[in-house]
């Protein structure tokens, strides 16, 4: 089922019962009954319970199959025994959805998981949607459709807005929901899946993306059971314009103690779902607080008043405020340009003692004269030179005197300059942030909180616009001769035939023939130990480099043999590498590795201790185009060293992102037979020389275990 379908009966039910309703209001029966009342939904409400002929002032109904009529909803509040025939009643009577509080499901071991099978069939069977179980339910604000126990609605509803939240954690998606009430921000919708018996994340993200009522789509994820649904909803959101801001919790290191490579211990799951939201076009945060402001802020500026670009301009009353906020911008990779000539001129002539430059130091007779604030304050907004314009105000509004000049001031200036950008660094009564709210501007109370909201709105931005490169279609191969594992010739045979680009080299037996085949490859030459014991040839000393005539190879290679015998004397060994001493610019590491959620991922880092001690990687799904290949390079921290930065030799980039997408490809079309794929290092020539893999791994599924490096 395409995700999202279904979902009308449960967010904008026309009838809703409640199974296992209570008379009293404080108990998970009870509550649902109370809040619909109490908040004023339009719709029917049919509280099922035999055992009572009235339930808090409403007529009950001894089971479903006696209401009058096939509900939209039926909420179940009674126990995990009785939840699955309290759910199959539920898809004989015609029920469209369900939402099932009860707990003692999957997450309780295998009966549980029985049970909640049970659940599943019979929604399935029927086409009816079921939330749940082990979930605190769902809301629709402005319709007062209220499928949710959760205490947050006791005290009374958020106001209706464009703020979506989808959950899989109740008590965290019920959290959120109040700390956006709190701050004023509007909710639209609010979905906690709980054990995704049915209705997962996916259902909700997408769902919600074709939701008129909703703008922003914050989502609290802990886990991913489908890939393939989770990508589908974050680019049906992308595609309607509806930014999903995603908070994923438990970054587990779950299966890179089991990797057999560099590559399987770096692309680890977490690095894979900062790939997936980057590729899908959602934004990232780290914390509830990051979420809230995000949300808030990204509601009130779109759809057109996103930054276009991380140039902001910060225009204070206090010289201190104004490096706190710039050293928190930097930070965040925001920037402060210098303004325009004619900008700066027209601040110094009003004040002539301020700083001009960025941030802008008014001095406080920015605030004391409403005239001169307007002044300067027209002169930055108007600057094209920045982006964003950011205006602290730490204590202002809560002064009646100052609250009127800057309230006055920024109504003018919305009028002025309906799309421009501005953010305020400020706390204050809750009527003046609603006012602020309600002329277009987010309100932030942190100087770093504000900082980094406003990186984050670049990022919506540039991720709403940039163009999608697909890669093509991949077409699952047959599997590899068995040569393929066992070490590194047979490896790079079998990447070289897929694009990857290697040296000649050649397998000889005896120190004659290495003679020779130095002869034919032409001096230098590295020799190296070919044995599908030991993929990690320098630990015993099977490694020799820059071999420079006949007699330098028969001291090698015979030294070579002995120190391998003597340090892995049980090893096999099929015989001895030669291949021409290569020199670069610069090394990469890349490969592959099957993650659990989202099969086939690649990766690419810097060589040396980079990638691994410094974890600077890029780690995308496979396959990736060329194009997307170029943007994990850049994404690198040390992309520079690459680039030719401080007068190094640029590496062959362009051949290094063709080396990645040949590699990404060909793990995606052997994905059902390959565990993990290790080059290392990929040598990179000097730009336009091309780059070529030294060395490789190919682990198959289902293989034994090798020693990591």
């Amino acid at each position: 089922m395409r995700p999202g379908e279904g979902l009308d009966a449960l967010m904008s039910p026309r009838s809703i019962a409640i199974i296992g309703a209570s008379q009293e209001a404080t108990k998970i029966g009870g509550r649902p009954v109370d809040l619909l009342r109490r908040h004023g939904y339009a719709g029917r409400i049919y509280p099922v319970n035999p055992k009572a002929a009235m339930v808090q002032g409403l007529q009950a109904y001894g089971s479903v199959a006696e209401v009058p009529e096939a509900p939209d909803l039926a909420i179940i509040a009674v126990d995990a025994e009785r939840a699955g025939e309290a759910v199959e009643q539920c898809a004989a009577r015609g029920v469209r959805s369900v939402v099932v509080f009860s707990s003692g499901f999957a997450e309780l071991g295998e009966q549980g998981r029985t049970m909640q099978e049970r659940l599943r069939v019979a929604a399935r069977s029927s086409g009816m949607r079921l939330l749940g179980p082990n979930c605190l339910g769902a809301v629709s604000v402005a319709e007062k459709s209220i499928a949710t126990f959760s205490i947050v609605l006791e005290h009374g509803m958020p106001a209706a807005g464009s703020l979506g939240i989808v959950s899989q954690s109740g008590n965290l998606g019920s959290y959120t929901m109040r700390l956006a009430s709190e701050r004023g921000v509007g909710v639209s919708r609010f979905i906690t899946t709980g054990n995704e018996c049915d209705i997962d994340i996916a259902d909700g993200i997408a769902w919600m993306a074709r939701d008129p009522a909703t703008k922003v789509i914050l989502c609290c994820l802990e886990a991913c059971r489908d890939a393939g649904r989770l990508i589908s909803a974050l680019e049906e959101a992308r595609d309607a314009g509806k930014p999903v801001i995603a908070m994923k919790i438990g970054t587990s290191a779950a299966g890179q103690a089991a990797a057999a490579s560099h590559t399987g211990a770096m692309a680890g799951s977490d690095a894979v779902f900062d790939a997936l939201f980057a590729r899908c076009g959602a934004v990232r945060v780290r914390s509830i607080d990051e979420l809230i402001d995000l949300g808030h802020a990204a509601s009130i500026l779109l759809p057109d008043r996103l930054p276009k670009g991380p140039g902001i301009a910060i225009l204070t009353a206090s010289g201190g405020f104004g490096v706190l906020l710039a050293d928190a911008a930097q930070s965040v990779g925001l920037t402060l340009p210098e303004l325009g000539e004619e900008t700066q001129r027209k601040i110094l002539e009003l004040v002539p003692f301020a700083s001009a430059r960025n941030p802008v130091d008014a001095t406080a007779q920015m605030s004391s004269r409403p005239d001169l604030l307007e002044k300067i304050m027209t002169a930055v907004v108007a600057d094209e030179r920045v982006d964003t314009v950011i205006l602290p105000l730490p204590f202002s509004l809560h002064l009646p005197r100052l609250r009127s000049i800057y309230m006055e001031t920024l109504r003018n200036m919305r009028a002025q300059f309906p799309a421009r950008p501005i953010v305020l660094c400020v706390d204050g009564p809750d009527d003046a942030l609603t006012e602020l709210h309600a002329l277009g501007f987010p309100t932030i109370a942190s100087f770093d909180g504000c900082c980094a909201t406003v990186a984050a709105l670049v990022r919506l931005q540039a991720a709403a616009q940039r163009p999608q490169d697909k890669p093509e279609a991949v077409v699952r191969a047959a599997p590899l001769a068995a040569d393929a594992f066992r070490h590194e010739l047979g490896a790079k045979r079998a990447l070289a035939d897929a694009g990857v680009p290697v040296l000649p080299e050649r397998l000889v037996h005896d120190a004659d023939a290495a003679i020779r085949a130095a002869g034919e490859i032409g001096y230098p030459v590295v020799l190296k130990i070919a044995s599908p014991d030991l993929p990690h040839k320098t630990e015993v000393g099977g490694v020799v480099v820059g071999v420079g005539s006949e007699a330098e190879v028969r001291r090698a290679y015979a030294q070579m043999r002995d120190r391998v015998a003597t340090r892995a004397p049980h090893a096999t060994i099929d015989g001895v590498i030669v291949a021409p001493m290569a020199k670069g610019v610069a090394e990469l590491i890349l490969g592959s590795r099957i993650d659990p959620v989202f099969g086939p991922v690649v990766m690419v880092g810097l060589g040396g201790i980079f990638a691994e001690i410094l974890q600077d990687s890029a780690v995308q799904m496979a396959p990736v185009s060329e194009t997307q290949a170029m943007a994990m390079l850049r994404s690198l921290k040390a992309f520079a060293v690459l680039d030719g930065a401080r007068g190094r030799p640029r590496a062959d980039l362009e051949a290094a992102a063709r080396a990645v997408a040949a590699l990404s490809r060909f793990a995606a079309a052997h994905a059902e037979t390959i565990a993990e794929i290790d080059v290392n290092p990929l040598l990179l020539r000097a730009s336009g020389e091309g780059a070529v893999a030294l060395d490789a791994l190919l682990i198959p599924r289902g293989g034994p275990p090798v020693r990591g490096h």
